[in-house]
């Protein structure tokens, strides 16, 4: 089982996580441009030392060369509270010629006007050292100067510099973190009312979700909601409605049935029972029909509005049922055929309702058409597939045209048992099927029901 995620850590998660790598990248190129600065820095003051120490080296012949260093210059030289310094004047000829001679030399050459920065170790401490050349006029020796100093004084400039640029910046990422959970909580806070104004709702409820405390952001599912309750309350108002239908049009036959038991069971001979069977079994035929129409309606209707459609072979369809309903046809002396091109059309629908589509059409055309008469049913492959359904009966009345599709209406007068369901089923599967249904008037007399299907 997954574990659920959390919306308001999600969202935390995002802006904190980059927040933090920027303030360490930050903070890193901080270190690197600080220590080039402080360095740079140091450096100078170095040189400085190194070029004073210069300034000492006297040379009074091509072979007379002392450095005159006073006491108070050493001191001046020396004397620090952090670091350690250490000099070394030399030449070529005459090598040491005052200071440590302990102090570190580079490799590379050292010319006059560029000085050479390199970092090394004296007793085991880091140092920075600065080496140089210095040429006399006097003389053709030359000589070099070489100053090392330790390197606290630096890294504590460091440390200085980096925690006062790191310190703020850290407490701007709490401050901002503190900021944005407390600002996500508040804007999070209406999904919470909206859970639990959803939680407190009764079963029957299924009434729209007001969308006045809804963040644009989370209209679209309230809308997807609101649309579901909607489909929601037409399915239960459907099947509501279909109970109660379905409630009384049982209700008569099975009274009917009753009586008609009752009756059969208070005569005393065959002969006296026989009407009362007769009828028992009238009803239990109708009974028997209406179930049948209802399950088939109620499966015309399914909750989301569309059963899964595959393709069906209209002609096979259409020749099967017929050959269904010949004996029927034939019961009535009525000549039932089928027209079509020969070519095969495919149309997207469901098989079995599709049958009962037919199925009804013919019961209607069967049972009010005259006897001896004739109903044609036609397969038409252009402009778009077709069924249509002729019959010679007496055909329908402009002023009944618009109720013989509602459930449960019979036209006055009308002959046979039914409860009126054959045509509000035809129309609730057409429906189902995307398909449109037309209801015309042939020219001499009876009707034309035409099914025209709007995909293939």
């Amino acid at each position: 089982m997954h574990k659920s995620k959390s919306l308001k850590t999600g969202i935390l998660l995002r802006l904190i996580i980059p927040l933090i790598f920027f303030v360490s990248f930050e903070t890193v190129l901080s270190y690197f441009v600080t220590l080039h600065y402080v360095d740079k820095t140091y450096d100078r003051w170095l040189l400085d030392s190194a070029r004073s120490l210069a300034q000492e080296i006297k040379v009074r012949d091509t072979t007379d060369v002392s450095v005159e260093l006073p006491l108070a210059a050493m001191e001046i030289i020396k004397w620090d509270d952090f670091d350690k310094t250490y000099f070394k004047i030399s030449s070529i000829e005459k090598g040491l010629i005052a200071g440590d001679g302990f102090v570190p030399e580079t490799m590379e050459p050292v010319d006059g006007a560029n000085p050479i920065f390199f970092k090394a170790e004296i007793n085991g401490d880091p140092v920075r050292v600065v080496s140089m050349q210095v040429l006399r006029k006097e003389t053709q020796d030359t000589f070099f100067v070489h100053v090392a100093e330790t390197l606290n004084k630096r890294r504590e400039m460091m440390t200085d510099i980096i925690l006062a640029d790191l310190i703020p910046q850290i407490v701007l990422v709490i401050i901002a973190s503190l900021y944005l959970l407390a600002g996500l909580k508040r804007g999070l806070q209406p999904l919470h009312v909206l859970a639990d104004e959803i939680a407190q709702r009764s079963s029957r409820d299924l009434s729209p979700i007001k969308e006045a405390h809804v963040f644009l952001e989370v209209r679209a599912l309230t809308d997807t909601i609101n649309g579901l309750l909607e489909r929601l309350t037409i399915a239960i108002a459907a099947q509501q409605r279909f109970i109660a239908n379905a409630a009384h049009q049982l209700r008569t036959p099975l009274a009917g049935l009753v009586v008609q038991a009752e009756r059969a069971l208070r005569e005393q001979d065959l002969a006296a029972m026989k009407p009362a069977l007769l009828q028992m079994q009238n009803c239990a035929d109708r009974l028997s029909h209406t179930v049948s129409q209802l399950l088939v309606l109620a499966k015309s209707e399914p909750i989301d509005g569309m059963s899964e459609l595959k393709p069906v072979n209209l002609y096979e369809m259409v020749k099967a049922t017929c050959i269904d309903w010949v004996p029927k046809a034939l019961l009535r002396h009525i000549d039932l055929s089928l027209e079509y091109s020969g070519q095969s059309i495919f149309i997207r629908g469901d098989d079995v309702l599709l049958r009962e589509l037919l199925a009804n059409l013919l019961d209607n055309a069967i049972t009010y058409g005259y006897n001896n008469g004739n109903i044609v049913v036609k397969i038409n492959h252009c402009p778009t597939p077709s069924l249509i359904v002729e019959d010679d009966g007496p055909g329908i009345p402009d002023s009944e045209k618009n109720k013989i599709f509602e459930r449960f209406y019979r036209m006055p007068d009308s002959p046979g048992n039914g409860c009126g369901l054959g045509l509000a089923i035809v129309k609730e599967i057409a429906d189902l099927h995307n398909a449109h249904l037309e209801l015309n008037k042939r020219a001499n007399s009876g009707t034309s029901v035409v099914v025209v299907f709007g995909e293939r």
